[in-house]
């Protein structure tokens, strides 16, 4: 999926079809390839430092201007960049002085390019990954900086490279090893290619073969394991008995008439492929496993949406459910209309489109798009007693999340097996980095308020009374709750019986929120 954030760039330079792609089966030649690649530094942070700041964002933005004004000089460095993420031809006598040319034209990573210079056949981006990892992202001509579909190619099998859904989704995902793992709808790879750092078998699926295709490319150039690949939607091509520790998926969420674009476009009607995927999901994970999904649902005239996306949690399912942007209908349309280059055609035509997204929505009622992020666990738990939380959180957050994650249904588990009175039994801590702010007018003896904030993770503010606020003050483990509360009902003259009856509701919330945590 391409980030909303991003707009198409055009270019005179790219053929207008889709290329034909290097081999998949050939590793000696990938092999070769990754040496020459890492050799000229061709890795994030040398690009980072050829290209500096500025230039490096620019791309990001699908701007290449930057770029290109920074590497017109001839060492290696600027050769594999203007070839294989500006999409320049270069000098195929210089090429073959940074690059085994022959074994690379013959692969098809290289075509001639008219004279004697050549180009690449296909986009192959520097990724650093989590642990310092020299990674390489292969994607379609165009594709590589921006990940925006108009880039490079209109093809209905367009294969896009990183894009900021993509690393927003890595970010979140939980990376506890597992043995098993699953990335739904591939495209470029790069879900996969971070699953073979923590996970023993890893399986992807796509509807586009040739995302497969590129897939296989992404994980060999990366010196990555290779992944089963499997050619169909969702669960379709996979064996009915398998289940995987995690599931993540950056699908298709785009709810728009029709499915011109395999690569954003769901397909069926509204959000009906976002909700069949998260159904879908419960029934295909192991105990205590994840599935975390990117995805847009509809805001629907009369119908809570909150209660809406709760209804489409599986049984035997814990979910967390963040929105983290909204749009209305004529927003959403004009996003994905300029993201596919629309807005640069037929004006008539333009105006057809935007019509049919328009009725389209008008027809279901549908008044507004959410965006955000869904995460299922699987526990048996939940099959008595779900913990469904659907929230809107439109502020700063840190990434990576995946432990804030992880963290947030450790804490689910531990609030459903413990009662008031064990709460009040148990020792707590602050959790890290939290910081206590008071609010109130110069001078004044007592605040008017205090908020706790965390400095990370999802970066949450709570208001807290005063018990709440010396409650959280004191919690260093050495404590119960209960003996607080005692020691604070003394201190502020109130009946400790009543204290410790209204104070568990206050803990349970700071508990749930990650502002408190077990000592043990």
């Amino acid at each position: 999926m391409s980030n909303a954030s991003q707009s198409p760039q055009p270019s005179d330079t790219r053929p207008s079809a889709l290329s034909a792609l290097p081999a998949a089966d050939r590793p000696d030649t990938t092999a070769r390839l990754r040496e020459a690649l890492l050799a000229a530094d061709f890795t994030a942070d040398g690009l980072l430092d050829l290209l500096g700041a500025p230039a490096y964002a620019a791309l990001a933005r699908a701007e290449t201007v930057p770029a290109l004004r920074a590497t017109r000089g001839d060492s290696a460095l600027q050769i594999l960049v203007r070839l294989f993420l500006l999409q320049q031809p270069v000098a195929g006598g210089r090429a073959g002085e940074v690059l085994p040319l022959e074994d690379c034209l013959d692969a098809g990573w290289l075509r001639p390019a008219g004279g004697d210079e050549v180009a690449a056949t296909v986009d192959v981006r520097p990724y650093g990954g989590p642990d310092g990892e020299d990674w390489f992202i292969v994607s379609d001509l165009g594709c590589a900086v921006g990940g925006a579909g108009g880039i490079g190619s209109k093809e209905e099998g367009v294969v896009l490279g990183v894009g900021g859904a993509s690393t927003t989704l890595a970010g979140l995902t939980v990376r506890a090893p597992v043995a098993s793992a699953l990335d739904l709808g591939t495209g470029s790879g790069i879900q996969a290619l971070h699953a073979t750092g923590h996970a023993t078998r890893v399986t992807a699926t796509d509807l586009n073969p040739r995302a497969l295709h590129v897939t296989a490319l992404t994980l060999a150039l990366s010196g990555a394991p290779a992944a089963e690949l499997h050619e169909g939607s969702l669960f379709e091509p996979l064996p009915e008995q398998d289940r995987y520790d995690l599931i993540v998926s950056n699908p298709p969420f785009v709810i728009s008439p029709g499915a011109r674009l395999t690569y954003r476009d769901g397909g069926m009607s509204g959000d009906d492929l976002c909700r069949t995927l998260v159904q879908q999901s419960g029934a295909r994970l192991n105990e205590g496993g994840f599935a975390q999904f990117l995805a847009n649902w509809e805001h629907v005239d009369g119908e809570d949406w909150q209660s809406r996306l709760a209804s489409w949690v599986p049984w035997g399912c814990d979910a967390w459910i963040v929105q983290r942007e909204v749009q209305d209908i004529t927003q959403y349309a004009e996003l994905w209309l300029r993201d596919a280059g629309d807005h640069r055609g037929d004006p008539a035509e333009y105006q057809a489109r935007y019509d049919a997204w328009l009725d389209e929505f008008e027809a279901r009622d549908v008044r507004s798009v959410g965006f955000g992020w869904i995460t299922l666990r699987r526990s048996t738990a939940a099959e008595a007693d779900p913990s469904v939380t659907v929230e809107e959180w439109p502020h700063p957050i840190e990434q990576p999340l995946g432990e804030t994650v992880r963290a947030h249904f450790d804490r689910v588990d531990y609030l459903r097996s413990n009662d008031d009175a064990a709460l009040l039994e148990a020792h707590f801590r602050l959790a890290g980095e939290v910081l206590q702010e008071q609010v109130g007018l110069p001078g004044a003896e007592d605040p008017e308020h205090v908020v706790l904030r965390q400095n990370r993770g999802m970066r949450r503010a709570a208001q807290v009374d005063t018990v709440g606020a010396g409650f959280a003050g004191v919690c260093d483990g050495s404590l119960s709750a209960g003996r607080i509360l005692d020691a604070i009902a003394q201190l502020m003259g109130e009946d400790p019986v009543l204290l410790r009856d209204r104070t568990p509701a206050q803990i349970r919330l700071l508990i749930e929120q990650g502002f408190l945590e077990p000592a043990s």
